[in-house]
């Protein structure tokens, strides 16, 4: 099973937020660079990267930071944060990241999706953030009043290369996954499902391991507040 340490990009710093709420943010004295050193230190293979001004702004507005880290750091990258159109994907490509999650594009725009599946393929990871079974939008802001099921058997066949899940009540609360809802995704999923929000301990991760269809966790505050030693998270990394 992959293990994504997250790094969440915003101002230049790294931050993480409860339940996605820009207003509720914790910053760390370690910079983006600084901190994928760490993991890459580590023996971590795998990152996940959220540019949360981008998020905001539908901007790649931390190209040039993620674009550092890809060429000091021999990790495969994930990155997601309002990427809303076919130059941006091609941006982050271009400076060699492995996978572009998109999120609210794809969701309000099922052929945005579909086309960009055909134009990148196998680069294309869906990242579906949902609360109580309904699909969430524009950084969490808007319920987009269409359940998570339902949109995924409409795009099921689009050629989506990774499924990044997150059940947003959960998420930097570290009260462990929503792994009942996420095994329903999985079941229903066409292509490999990661697990984010709400990674709390090793038993966390252990549990992942023992679900189909999961390829990795991704794992963020419970890091930076030291719940989880990346001595003991590194030995799971596969």
């Amino acid at each position: 099973m992959k293990i994504f340490p997250a790094i969440d990009i915003k101002d230049k710093k790294c931050v993480r937020l409860v339940k996605g709420d820009f207003n509720s943010k914790t910053e760390y004295e370690m910079s983006p660079v600084e901190q994928a050193g760490n993991y890459k230190d580590h023996g971590f293979k795998n990152l996940h990267i959220v540019d949360l001004d981008g998020a905001l702004t539908g901007e790649t507005t931390n190209l040039d930071i993620i674009q550092d880290i890809v060429s000091k750091f021999d990790l495969k990258i994930e990155v997601g944060g309002g990427i809303r159109n076919f130059e941006s994907i091609k941006k982050y490509i271009d400076i060699g990241v492995e996978k572009v999650i998109l999120g609210s594009a794809a969701i309000k725009n099922k052929s945005f999706l579909k086309e960009a599946c055909e134009k990148f393929p196998n680069k294309i990871a869906l990242g579906l953030d949902a609360k109580d079974g309904f699909l969430s939008v524009s950084g969490w802001r808007e319920n987009s009043n269409q359940l998570t099921l339902d949109y995924l058997k409409q795009v099921n066949g689009y050629g989506i290369s990774r499924l990044i899940y997150t059940d947003i009540n959960r998420d930097g609360m570290k009260q462990s996954p929503n792994f009942e809802e996420t095994l329903k995704v999985a079941v229903k999923s066409n292509c490999p499902v990661i697990i984010s929000g709400g990674v709390s301990s090793m038993d966390d991760i252990k549990k992942a391991k023992t679900l189909k269809n999961i390829e990795g966790v991704i794992v963020g505050k419970a890091i930076y507040d030291g719940d989880i030693k990346l001595e003991e998270l590194v030995k799971e990394d596969a």
